[in-house]
Protein backbone atom coordinates (compact mmCIF):
# COMPACT_ATOMS: atom_id res chain seq x y z
CA UNK A 1 0.00 0.00 0.00
CA UNK A 2 3.45 2.37 0.09
CA UNK A 3 2.27 3.12 -3.77
CA UNK A 4 -0.88 5.48 -2.76
CA UNK A 5 0.05 8.35 -3.06
CA UNK A 6 -2.14 11.91 -2.49
CA UNK A 7 -2.14 14.89 -5.03
CA UNK A 8 -1.15 18.39 -4.60
CA UNK A 9 -3.11 19.55 -1.77
CA UNK A 10 -1.30 23.11 -1.17
CA UNK A 11 -3.71 26.01 -1.13
CA UNK A 12 -7.15 23.97 -0.27
CA UNK A 13 -8.90 23.83 2.79
CA UNK A 14 -11.10 20.57 3.62
CA UNK A 15 -13.46 19.82 6.31
CA UNK A 16 -13.28 16.40 8.01
CA UNK A 17 -15.96 15.40 10.46
CA UNK A 18 -15.01 13.10 13.10
CA UNK A 19 -11.38 13.74 13.03
CA UNK A 20 -10.48 13.25 16.30
CA UNK A 21 -9.72 9.24 16.00
CA UNK A 22 -10.07 6.54 13.38
CA UNK A 23 -10.53 6.85 9.75
CA UNK A 24 -11.35 11.02 10.50
CA UNK A 25 -8.16 11.08 11.94
CA UNK A 26 -6.14 9.48 9.64
CA UNK A 27 -7.53 11.37 6.33
CA UNK A 28 -7.07 14.58 8.53
CA UNK A 29 -3.13 13.43 8.64
CA UNK A 30 -3.55 12.32 4.60
CA UNK A 31 -4.88 15.57 3.70
CA UNK A 32 -2.45 17.58 5.77
CA UNK A 33 0.82 15.76 4.83
CA UNK A 34 -0.24 16.86 0.93
CA UNK A 35 0.01 20.17 1.81
CA UNK A 36 -3.84 21.09 3.15
CA UNK A 37 -5.26 22.80 5.67
CA UNK A 38 -7.60 20.61 7.61
CA UNK A 39 -10.30 21.58 9.24
CA UNK A 40 -10.71 18.52 11.73
CA UNK A 41 -14.38 18.63 13.78
CA UNK A 42 -15.14 17.06 16.88
CA UNK A 43 -17.67 16.77 19.19
CA UNK A 44 -15.44 16.19 22.41
CA UNK A 45 -13.47 19.77 21.66
CA UNK A 46 -10.22 18.39 23.75
CA UNK A 47 -9.85 14.84 22.05
CA UNK A 48 -9.96 17.27 19.00
CA UNK A 49 -7.08 19.55 20.23
CA UNK A 50 -5.16 16.25 21.29
CA UNK A 51 -5.75 15.02 17.98
CA UNK A 52 -4.77 18.10 15.95
CA UNK A 53 -1.54 18.39 17.45
CA UNK A 54 -0.82 14.70 16.85
CA UNK A 55 -1.44 15.38 13.45
CA UNK A 56 0.93 18.42 13.64
CA UNK A 57 4.04 17.05 15.03
CA UNK A 58 4.22 14.55 12.09
CA UNK A 59 3.94 17.60 9.25
CA UNK A 60 6.97 18.12 8.77
CA UNK A 61 6.73 21.98 7.70
CA UNK A 62 3.64 20.74 5.17
CA UNK A 63 -0.31 21.52 4.90
CA UNK A 64 -2.00 22.75 8.61
CA UNK A 65 -4.91 21.78 10.86
CA UNK A 66 -7.35 23.80 12.99
CA UNK A 67 -10.26 22.09 15.29
CA UNK A 68 -13.94 23.14 15.07
CA UNK A 69 -16.42 22.08 17.84
CA UNK A 70 -19.30 19.54 15.93
CA UNK A 71 -22.43 17.45 17.20
CA UNK A 72 -23.97 16.03 14.54
CA UNK A 73 -26.95 14.75 17.01
CA UNK A 74 -27.30 18.29 17.48
CA UNK A 75 -28.50 20.67 14.59
CA UNK A 76 -27.86 23.21 16.56
CA UNK A 77 -23.97 22.61 16.96
CA UNK A 78 -24.27 21.86 13.24
CA UNK A 79 -26.34 25.76 12.24
CA UNK A 80 -23.71 27.12 14.35
CA UNK A 81 -20.62 25.79 12.49
CA UNK A 82 -22.35 26.28 9.05
CA UNK A 83 -23.11 29.67 9.94
CA UNK A 84 -19.83 30.49 11.01
CA UNK A 85 -18.22 29.90 8.16
CA UNK A 86 -16.92 32.58 6.03
CA UNK A 87 -13.79 30.96 3.99
CA UNK A 88 -13.50 29.25 0.75
CA UNK A 89 -13.89 25.25 1.43
CA UNK A 90 -12.65 22.83 -1.77
CA UNK A 91 -14.40 19.74 -0.36
CA UNK A 92 -16.02 18.43 2.65
CA UNK A 93 -15.10 14.94 3.66
CA UNK A 94 -18.23 13.70 5.87
CA UNK A 95 -16.92 10.42 7.89
CA UNK A 96 -18.43 10.70 11.15
CA UNK A 97 -20.46 8.10 12.72
CA UNK A 98 -21.62 5.94 15.47
CA UNK A 99 -22.35 1.71 14.81
CA UNK A 100 -24.91 -0.23 16.28
CA UNK A 101 -25.23 1.42 19.36
CA UNK A 102 -28.37 1.04 21.88
CA UNK A 103 -30.97 2.74 20.61
CA UNK A 104 -31.40 6.25 21.45
CA UNK A 105 -32.28 10.24 20.05
CA UNK A 106 -30.56 12.64 19.08
CA UNK A 107 -31.16 15.96 20.48
CA UNK A 108 -33.91 16.34 18.10
CA UNK A 109 -35.49 13.48 18.67
CA UNK A 110 -34.49 11.24 15.37
CA UNK A 111 -32.99 7.73 16.13
CA UNK A 112 -29.43 8.36 16.70
CA UNK A 113 -27.92 6.13 13.82
CA UNK A 114 -29.87 7.65 11.12
CA UNK A 115 -29.59 10.87 12.37
CA UNK A 116 -26.18 10.97 13.88
CA UNK A 117 -24.49 9.43 10.46
CA UNK A 118 -27.13 10.98 7.90
CA UNK A 119 -29.49 13.64 9.09
CA UNK A 120 -26.67 15.61 11.16
CA UNK A 121 -24.43 15.60 7.63
CA UNK A 122 -27.09 16.27 4.93
CA UNK A 123 -28.00 19.06 6.88
CA UNK A 124 -24.22 20.36 7.35
CA UNK A 125 -23.42 20.13 3.75
CA UNK A 126 -26.50 21.79 2.16
CA UNK A 127 -25.39 24.86 5.20
CA UNK A 128 -21.68 24.89 4.10
CA UNK A 129 -22.60 24.00 -0.08
CA UNK A 130 -22.05 27.44 -1.05
CA UNK A 131 -18.72 27.82 -0.17
CA UNK A 132 -17.91 24.59 -1.78
CA UNK A 133 -15.68 24.41 -4.55
CA UNK A 134 -15.12 20.85 -5.68
CA UNK A 135 -15.87 17.70 -3.92
CA UNK A 136 -18.47 16.74 -1.23
CA UNK A 137 -17.28 13.02 0.14
CA UNK A 138 -19.89 10.74 2.20
CA UNK A 139 -18.37 7.93 3.41
CA UNK A 140 -20.25 4.84 3.78
CA UNK A 141 -20.18 1.31 4.54
CA UNK A 142 -20.24 -2.44 2.81
CA UNK A 143 -22.78 -3.15 5.56
CA UNK A 144 -25.19 -0.61 3.94
CA UNK A 145 -26.18 -3.78 1.60
CA UNK A 146 -29.61 -5.04 3.00
CA UNK A 147 -33.47 -4.29 3.02
CA UNK A 148 -34.13 -0.63 1.42
CA UNK A 149 -35.39 1.94 3.52
CA UNK A 150 -38.89 1.93 5.09
CA UNK A 151 -40.03 5.26 4.91
CA UNK A 152 -42.97 4.11 7.56
CA UNK A 153 -40.67 3.60 10.08
CA UNK A 154 -37.66 5.60 9.23
CA UNK A 155 -36.64 5.48 13.37
CA UNK A 156 -37.64 2.15 13.74
CA UNK A 157 -39.77 2.46 16.09
CA UNK A 158 -41.40 -0.58 15.82
CA UNK A 159 -38.58 -3.00 15.59
CA UNK A 160 -35.50 -1.21 16.66
CA UNK A 161 -31.99 -3.44 15.99
CA UNK A 162 -28.62 -1.75 16.12
CA UNK A 163 -27.55 -3.73 13.17
CA UNK A 164 -30.70 -2.86 10.95
CA UNK A 165 -30.17 0.90 12.01
CA UNK A 166 -26.60 1.32 10.93
CA UNK A 167 -27.51 -0.44 8.19
CA UNK A 168 -30.19 1.76 6.99
CA UNK A 169 -27.97 4.47 7.98
CA UNK A 170 -24.92 3.93 5.67
CA UNK A 171 -27.98 2.78 2.69
CA UNK A 172 -29.31 6.49 2.94
CA UNK A 173 -25.65 8.06 3.00
CA UNK A 174 -25.69 6.32 -0.45
CA UNK A 175 -28.76 7.70 -1.64
CA UNK A 176 -28.05 11.18 -0.60
CA UNK A 177 -24.92 11.09 -2.74
CA UNK A 178 -26.55 10.02 -5.43
CA UNK A 179 -29.41 12.62 -5.03
CA UNK A 180 -26.79 14.87 -4.14
CA UNK A 181 -24.91 14.40 -7.51
CA UNK A 182 -28.22 14.25 -9.21
CA UNK A 183 -28.96 17.74 -8.06
CA UNK A 184 -25.09 19.18 -8.65
CA UNK A 185 -25.38 18.28 -12.17
CA UNK A 186 -28.78 19.80 -13.27
CA UNK A 187 -27.40 23.15 -11.61
CA UNK A 188 -24.25 23.12 -13.54
CA UNK A 189 -22.60 23.44 -10.30
CA UNK A 190 -18.71 22.26 -10.66
CA UNK A 191 -18.80 20.23 -7.04
CA UNK A 192 -19.29 16.55 -7.82
CA UNK A 193 -20.29 14.23 -5.31
CA UNK A 194 -18.56 10.74 -4.18
CA UNK A 195 -18.59 8.43 -1.38
CA UNK A 196 -16.22 5.82 -0.44
CA UNK A 197 -15.92 2.87 2.39
CA UNK A 198 -13.32 1.82 4.55
CA UNK A 199 -13.90 -1.85 4.18
CA UNK A 200 -12.87 -3.99 7.27
CA UNK A 201 -10.70 -1.36 9.22
CA UNK A 202 -9.88 -1.40 12.81
CA UNK A 203 -11.37 1.90 14.68
CA UNK A 204 -12.86 2.06 17.53
CA UNK A 205 -16.00 2.56 16.13
CA UNK A 206 -16.56 -1.26 16.63
CA UNK A 207 -16.54 -0.31 20.23
CA UNK A 208 -20.04 0.83 21.09
CA UNK A 209 -22.12 -1.76 20.00
CA UNK A 210 -25.40 -2.50 21.60
CA UNK A 211 -24.88 -6.40 22.88
CA UNK A 212 -21.37 -6.45 24.85
CA UNK A 213 -20.39 -9.81 23.58
CA UNK A 214 -20.49 -8.15 20.25
CA UNK A 215 -17.68 -6.42 21.01
CA UNK A 216 -15.73 -8.84 21.89
CA UNK A 217 -15.43 -10.66 18.44
CA UNK A 218 -15.54 -7.01 17.13
CA UNK A 219 -12.02 -6.57 18.97
CA UNK A 220 -10.98 -9.86 17.83
CA UNK A 221 -11.58 -9.29 14.24
CA UNK A 222 -10.13 -6.05 14.83
CA UNK A 223 -6.80 -7.63 15.78
CA UNK A 224 -6.72 -10.99 13.05
CA UNK A 225 -8.93 -9.69 9.89
CA UNK A 226 -9.12 -6.08 9.68
CA UNK A 227 -6.42 -3.54 7.93
CA UNK A 228 -5.37 -0.26 9.70
CA UNK A 229 -7.09 2.82 9.94
CA UNK A 230 -4.77 4.70 7.62
CA UNK A 231 -5.38 1.83 4.93
CA UNK A 232 -9.37 2.29 5.96
CA UNK A 233 -8.41 5.91 5.19
CA UNK A 234 -7.63 5.90 1.37
CA UNK A 235 -10.71 4.91 -0.23
CA UNK A 236 -12.11 8.40 1.58
CA UNK A 237 -9.00 10.54 0.50
CA UNK A 238 -8.83 9.04 -3.13
CA UNK A 239 -12.51 10.23 -3.30
CA UNK A 240 -11.65 13.53 -2.31
CA UNK A 241 -8.41 13.87 -4.19
CA UNK A 242 -8.77 11.96 -7.52
CA UNK A 243 -10.19 13.32 -10.76
CA UNK A 244 -13.65 10.68 -10.35
CA UNK A 245 -16.72 11.19 -11.88
CA UNK A 246 -19.19 12.55 -9.84
CA UNK A 247 -21.11 9.49 -8.21
CA UNK A 248 -17.97 7.17 -8.24
CA UNK A 249 -18.10 4.71 -4.66
CA UNK A 250 -14.34 4.05 -3.98
CA UNK A 251 -13.38 0.95 -1.76
CA UNK A 252 -10.91 -1.34 -0.67
CA UNK A 253 -10.54 -3.84 -4.37
CA UNK A 254 -9.48 -7.03 -2.52
CA UNK A 255 -11.29 -10.00 -0.74
CA UNK A 256 -14.30 -8.64 -1.55
CA UNK A 257 -13.85 -5.14 -0.30
CA UNK A 258 -12.80 -5.97 3.08
CA UNK A 259 -8.98 -4.66 2.23
CA UNK A 260 -6.48 -3.39 -0.30
CA UNK A 261 -5.99 -1.04 -2.62
CA UNK A 262 -8.58 1.71 -2.76
CA UNK A 263 -10.68 1.67 -6.15
CA UNK A 264 -14.39 2.04 -7.40
CA UNK A 265 -16.69 -0.48 -5.79
CA UNK A 266 -20.10 -1.51 -6.29
CA UNK A 267 -23.46 -0.35 -4.47
CA UNK A 268 -26.59 -2.45 -3.89
CA UNK A 269 -29.66 -2.04 -5.72
CA UNK A 270 -31.19 -0.21 -3.08
CA UNK A 271 -28.25 2.18 -2.96
CA UNK A 272 -28.93 2.72 -6.62
CA UNK A 273 -32.61 3.55 -6.52
CA UNK A 274 -33.01 7.20 -8.00
CA UNK A 275 -36.96 7.62 -6.39
CA UNK A 276 -35.71 6.08 -2.92
CA UNK A 277 -32.97 8.86 -3.05
CA UNK A 278 -35.48 11.64 -4.05
CA UNK A 279 -37.92 10.33 -1.41
CA UNK A 280 -35.30 10.25 1.04
CA UNK A 281 -33.97 13.60 0.03
CA UNK A 282 -37.83 15.34 0.80
CA UNK A 283 -37.82 13.50 4.19
CA UNK A 284 -34.55 14.90 5.21
CA UNK A 285 -35.64 18.64 4.27
CA UNK A 286 -38.48 17.97 6.42
CA UNK A 287 -36.81 16.65 9.13
CA UNK A 288 -33.91 18.69 9.56
CA UNK A 289 -35.49 21.96 8.32
CA UNK A 290 -32.82 22.57 5.68
CA UNK A 291 -33.00 22.34 1.88
CA UNK A 292 -31.07 22.61 -1.06
CA UNK A 293 -28.76 25.83 -1.46
CA UNK A 294 -27.82 26.10 -4.64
Amino acid sequence: MSDFLVPDQTDRTWLVTGANSGLGLETSRMLAAAGAHVVMTARDAAKGRAAAEEVRVGLGGRGSVEVAALDLADLASVRALAEGWERPLHGVVANAGIMMVPQGRTVDGFELQLGTNHLGHFALVNLLLPHVADRVVSVSSALHKGPPLDFDDLFLERSYSPGRAYQQSKLATLLFTAELQRRLGASGAAVRATAAHPGYAATNLQSHHAVPLMNTLMAVGNRVVATSAEEGARPSVMAATYDLVGGTYVGPSRLGGLRGAPAPASRSLEAADDGAARRLWDVSEELTGVGWAL
